[in-house]
């Protein structure tokens, strides 16, 4: 189901962009599964960073798009969901998706079919917005979610009876923060939601950025631009890139948070013992 959400965006941007009534480009993207809400409730989508314009299709130019526009939502929304909609009969029909418990009824073709019926005519969530802060904050608050899965050990609370109590922001009351405490079963039930297959791939990037050609179409695009190509900024200690993103220091004691830890010296191992008689 995550590889037709990742197949089914990749071919909404790229037929959207290239149509010559739109931008008539080639675009490079990539793509981001992010599958959990604030409680860790299961809400799969994807972020997708787009670069605003493309290649024109006869190699010769780069288009840029309109200030603030890049592409219609409502048209990525319609041609999204039919797509989703068709490779999803298509795993259907192939033998590819398995139902249990509350879905086992949609084993039979007819209940499948009506379950799809209503989907077809709802309208599907599909949001495009500038990035706030410019490109550098968007790639910050996106890499939160790379290395990490469902909830940072900063937001654990407690452990007790049973009971595990977290912090989450409530985005629906002024994006507040508060305490929720669910049993030990359900936390790890919620938490497992999003753990993925082993090998599985929740980046992934496309048309310009794809991995085999992205070297020679970034030069290209450059070349396009008139503008050189970046120098590499110094590498950063990962300790202050660490504290820059989290906002705590590796070094601070734990226990009492003011104190600073640091290796003063490596104890050797120990050279071999006697053996013990055990005569």
């Amino acid at each position: 189901m995550y590889d037709l959400l990742f197949r089914a965006t990749a071919e909404t941007l790229q037929s959207i962009a290239a149509d010559p009534k739109r931008l008539g480009v080639q675009i490079g993207f990539f793509c981001i599964l992010h599958s959990w809400g604030q409680t860790l409730t299961h809400h799969p989508h994807l972020h997708c960073v787009v670069p605003g314009g493309g290649i024109s299709l006869d190699d010769s130019r780069w288009v840029g798009c309109r200030p603030r526009f890049l592409l219609p939502v409502r048209v990525l929304s319609n041609r999204f969901r039919r797509l989703y909609l068709r490779y999803l009969e298509q795993a259907y029909t192939a033998g590819k998706l398995r139902f249990h418990g509350q879905l086992q009824h949609l084993s039979d073709p007819a209940s499948f079919a009506r379950y799809l019926a209503p989907l077809r005519k709802s309208k599907w969530v599909v949001y495009a917005k500038p990035p706030f802060g410019g490109p550098e904050r968007v790639l910050d608050y996106l890499g939160r979610y790379t290395h990490r899965v469902a909830i940072s050990n900063n937001r654990l609370q407690q452990l007790q009876d049973g009971q595990v109590t977290f912090a989450y922001k409530d985005y629906k009351d002024g994006r507040q923060q508060k305490l929720m405490t669910l049993s030990a079963d359900e936390f790890l039930r919620r938490f497992l939601l999003h753990v993925l297959p082993e090998g599985f791939q929740r980046i992934r990037h496309y048309g310009l950025f794809s991995n085999r050609h992205r070297a020679e179409n970034l030069a290209r695009c450059r070349e396009l631009l008139g503008v050189s190509a970046p120098v590499a900024p110094p590498p950063q200690n990962y300790c202050e890139r660490y504290r820059q993103l989290t906002g705590q220091d590796l070094f601070e004691c734990p226990q009492c948070q003011k104190g600073q830890m640091r290796r003063i010296s490596v104890l050797p191992a120990s050279a071999a013992t006697t053996p013990w008689d055990t005569s």
